[in-house]
């Protein structure tokens, strides 16, 4: 039978106030039996805590003398992992405890990193920028994100070796603004000297990284993530998608976020509003159109036209068949 990790750990927190706890007392504060708090005991010694049973008429469990939980061993990865998941859980509204019980537990895990990784890790969630829940899998390679956010956080050059989206491979030096996650992947954003402009990059393209000597200044008022969105959405792409949609701003945008499609207000006459967007395919653009039930005309792509026919034909169908 699975023993309640949560509750082994909760005596062993009690156990480490200090003293001897009472059997009943444990079983009052564990919402157990005593013959469960007995077994919960023998788990801790099977994880070599050296819980002592202490005989007679104030008689319990103590643990030995000078007893203290060991540094918390993790990887880069696996620190990052943890601490990301509750950090960016709570920014995300997925956790369902009290703020004060999700900073209480970042606070317990930071307390036993190595001072290394726990000064990285700062850096880390002191510069990064959410614009969405993440997905599951975030690419970057840990030493190379805590390495750029580092240097984000104290404006300092980063010498980067470089792999475009069309494999090219370039080194430069960047002076790194902000980090942001966004949709499953760490993006940089920052001042690239071999453009002489702001860019973005994806930081699980960045082969090899190290801090450079001096600093910079941040502009005044620059948003790492508005940046970072603008950027996506600006990308080229093989399809160039325009829709005139009547409709609200935004109540388009809960549908096409800025990160997906650009949005031009028409003016004169009823209230129309131009989409543009940029996609490798077009598939997944009509069922988006049809969840906003709004009065729509494609102006470009015509295979797009072709989909939305389509798609239009299959619902039909569909409800025909029910």
């Amino acid at each position: 039978m699975t023993r309640p990790i949560a509750r082994v750990l909760a005596l062993l927190e009690i156990l480490q106030s200090g003293g001897t706890r009472t059997v009943a007392e444990l079983a009052g504060r564990l919402d157990v039996d005593e013959r469960t708090v007995r077994r919960y005991v023998d788990h801790l010694r099977d994880l070599d805590v050296p819980v002592r049973a202490v005989r007679g008429r104030h008689g319990g469990y103590r643990l030995s003398p000078g007893y203290r939980m060991p540094p918390l061993m993790l990887t880069d990865e696996e620190a990052l992992a943890v601490l990301l998941g509750l950090v960016a859980g709570r920014r995300a509204g997925l956790i369902t405890t009290s703020v004060a019980a999700a900073e209480s537990a970042v606070a317990k895990i930071r307390r036993v990193l190595p001072d290394a990784v726990g000064q990285r890790l700062d850096a880390l969630l002191e510069i990064a920028g959410f614009t969405a829940p993440p997905r599951p899998a975030l690419t970057a390679e840990a030493g190379v994100l805590l390495t750029v956010a580092e240097a984000a956080r104290d404006r300092r050059p980063l010498e980067i070796a470089y792999t475009a989206g069309h494999g090219g491979a370039s080194e430069r030096v960047v002076h790194p603004y902000g980090v942001v996650a966004h949709s499953g992947r760490w993006y940089l954003s920052g001042f690239d000297s071999a453009g002489g402009q702001v860019r973005t990059f994806r930081i699980d393209r960045i082969r090899t990284v190290e801090i450079g000597a001096g600093t910079f200044d941040v502009p005044a008022g620059f948003d790492p993530a508005e940046r970072v969105l603008s950027a996506l959405a600006e990308t080229p792409y093989e399809h160039e998608v325009s829709v005139r949609i009547r409709s609200a701003p935004e109540r388009i945008r809960s549908v096409f976020p800025p990160s997906v499609a650009s949005l031009e207000t028409i003016t004169g006459g009823e209230p129309w509003v131009r989409a543009r967007i940029r996609a490798q395919r077009l598939d997944w653009i009509p069922p988006l159109l049809a969840a906003l039930d709004q009065p729509f005309v494609v102006e470009q792509p015509g295979a797009l036209r072709d989909l939305v026919r389509a798609l239009a034909e299959r619902l039909a169908r569909h409800a025909a068949d029910g």
